[in-house]
C-alpha cells in the first residue's frame, strides 16, 4: 500500500509539502512556507522567526503525522520559497537525512539555511541531473524529470516504488518556447505513462482557466511592444516582477540595453536569485547593476532621481507587500516618485485576500501620486485547464490527489479528472492538510 500525507498546499496556494510512504519508508517532497500568512515579502529574513511561531500561524506544514516515521530522503521540485521556505525549520526533524534537487533549486536551499538563526540543518544536499534515478533504500527511488515553470531547474518528482510511480507535478506548465531554452521532456513522461503511475499528484492553482498557459515568450513579445514602442519616451521607467523570475529579469535588462538605459536591481532577494543564476550561467548581467545594501539602495536611488530618463529600475513590491521596494517607494521613501514615472506590472497578483487587498492599497498610492501604471505584463507559470488535461493524458494515471491550492482548487481539478473517466472517491482523492490517502493495490 501507498500512502500520500498531505501535510501543505492542500488548503491554501503555499506551504507545499507532501510524503509519500511505501512499506514504512518515506520521501518528502518540498518543505514550503506560506508568505502571506506572516506579511513578509522576498526582501525579509523570516527565517529568524521561532519555528513554533510559524507552525502556529499555518505559516510553515505541521509535519506531525510522519515525525515519527522512517524518512530516508527529502526532493525538492524547484526553488520558490512555497516549496522550500520552511527548510530551515523542518529539515532538523529529520537530521541526516539526504536532500536532493537540481542545481539551482538546491544552491538556494542552501542560502536559506545560512540565514536560520535558530537550528542548524545537518542534511548533506545533493544537486541531481535530469534522468538520474537515485535509489534511496531498496524499494524507493527518486529521479527529477525537466519541466518548465517560472523559474529555472524546475522538476516533476518521481519517487519509483514497487507498486509502480508516484508523480508529483508542482509546479508546472507545458512552455515549448521558453527564452531560456529550456523544454519539457515529454519524451521521458511519456515513458512513465507507460512504465505504470500509480498516483499523480497535481497543483490546481489555475485549472478552472479553460485554457493553455502562454509561453514565456509571450511574455516576452508584450514587454517589447510597451518599452520598444509606447514606453520608450517615457522618463522614469520602473519594473517590478518576481525576484526568482529569471527569464523575465533577462528580458527586462536586455530591454534596457535595448533602450539606451542601465537596468539597475534593487532588493535583496533580486541580487540572491540573479547572483546563484549568473554562476551557473543561467542570467547575462551585461550593463545591469545590483543594489542590496540599505545605504547603497539610497544614495543611487538619489542619483537615479536626478536623471530618471538613464535607467530602468527593477525591483520587488508587485504584491503591494510592506518594506517592499515599490511600496516604500509610493509611502515616499527612497524615491520621489510621481507623474514623471511609469511603473509596469510584469506579474499577477498572487489569489489571496491579503495580496489582492495589499495590491489594491499600492496601485492607490500610485495613483494618487500620478504615476503612470501598465499592468498585466505577464503570463503565468501554473499550468492551465489544457496542460492538466494533457499530463493525464500522457501519465494515465491510476489514481490523482490534487494539490497546491484553496478548497475550490482542488475541487476543480477533481472535476477535470471526471471528465477523463475518473471519479471522486473511487480513484481521485481531495484532502486536506494533515491527512492521509491511502492507496490500495
Amino acid at each position: 500500500m501507498i500512502n500520500i500525507y498531505t501535510l501543505g498546499g492542500y488548503e491554501e496556494v503555499g506551504k507545499n509539502m507532501t510524503a509519500v510512504e511505501y512499506n514504512g519508508e518515506v520521501v518528502i517532497i518540498d518543505m514550503g512556507i506560506r508568505l502571506d500568512r506572516v506579511l513578509i515579502h522576498e526582501d525579509v529574513e523570516f527565517q529568524k522567526m521561532p519555528s513554533k511561531e510559524l507552525r502556529k500561524i499555518g505559516a510553515i506544514p505541521d509535519d506531525t503525522p510522519i515525525r515519527n516515521k522512517k524518512v530516508v530522503a527529502i526532493a525538492f521540485s524547484h526553488g520558490h520559497l512555497d516549496h522550500i521556505g520552511a527548510i530551515a525549520k523542518l529539515a532538523p526533524h529529520y537530521p541526516d537525512v539526504p536532500i536532493y534537487g537540481t542545481s539551482y533549486t538546491i544552491k538556494l536551499a542552501k542560502s536559506e539555511v545560512k540565514s536560520e538563526q535558530y537550528f542548524e540543518v545537518k542534511n548533506p544536499m545533493y544537486e541531481t541531473q535530469y534522468g538520474e534515478i537515485v535509489q534511496v533504500s531498496e524499494n524507493l527511488a527518486i529521479e527529477f524529470v525537466q519541466i518548465t515553470h517560472s523559474i529555472p531547474h524546475s522538476s516533476i518528482v518521481v519517487v519509483h516504488t514497487p507498486e509502480g510511480a508516484v508523480v508529483y507535478a508542482c509546479d508546472y506548465k507545458f512552455d515549448n518556447n521558453s527564452p531560456l531554452g529550456e523544454k519539457p521532456d515529454y519524451k521521458r513522461l511519456k515513458e512513465i505513462g507507460k512504465e505504470g503511475v500509480k498516483v499523480l499528484i497535481a497543483e490546481s492553482t489555475r485549472v478552472a482557466e479553460q485554457t493553455k498557459t502562454p509561453s514565456e515568450a509571450v511574455a516576452k513579445m508584450l514587454l517589447e511592444d510597451f518599452f520598444y514602442y509606447d514606453g520608450m519616451d517615457e522618463k522614469g521607467l520602473i519594473a517590478t516582477t518576481f525576484a526568482s523570475h529569471i527569464a523575465r529579469l533577462q528580458e527586462l535588462i536586455e530591454i534596457a540595453n535595448n533602450i539606451g538605459r542601465q537596468a539597475i536591481l534593487v532588493g535583496r532577494s533580486l541580487a540572491k536569485y540573479t547572483g546563484i543564476a549568473k554562476q551557473l550561467g543561467l542570467i547575462k548581467m551585461k550593463g545591469s547593476r545590483v543594489l542590496r545594501s540599505p545605504n547603497a539602495v539610497q544614495k543611487v536611488l538619489r542619483e537615479v532621481s536626478q536623471a530618471r530618463e538613464n535607467y530602468l529600475l527593477i525591483v520587488t513590491g508587485h504584491q503591494g507587500e510592506p518594506g517592499a521596494v515599490l511600496t516604500r517607494m509610493a509611502n515616499g521613501e527612497l524615491y520621489n516618485i510621481g507623474k514623471d514615472d511609469t511603473v509596469v506590472f510584469s506579474a499577477g497578483v498572487i489569489p489571496n485576500p491579503l495580496n489582492i487587498a495589499q495590491r489594491y492599497a499600492l496601485e492607490t498610492k500610485l495613483k494618487m501620486k500620478g504615476v503612470r501604471m501598465v499592468k498585466n505584463l505577464h503570463v503565468s507559470g501554473h499550468a492551465s485547464r489544457e496542460d492538466h488535461r494533457y499530463l493525464i493524458k500522457m501519465l494515465n494515471p491510476e489514481n490523482i490527489v490534487p494539490a497546491h491550492g484553496e478548497f475550490r482548487m482542488l475541487t476543480h481539478y477533481a472535476e477535470l479528472a471526471e471528465e477523463e473517466g475518473y471519479l471522486i472517491g473511487r480513484d481521485v482523492f481531495v484532502s486536506r492538510n494533515g491527512y492521509k490517502v491511502e492507496i490500495s493495490r
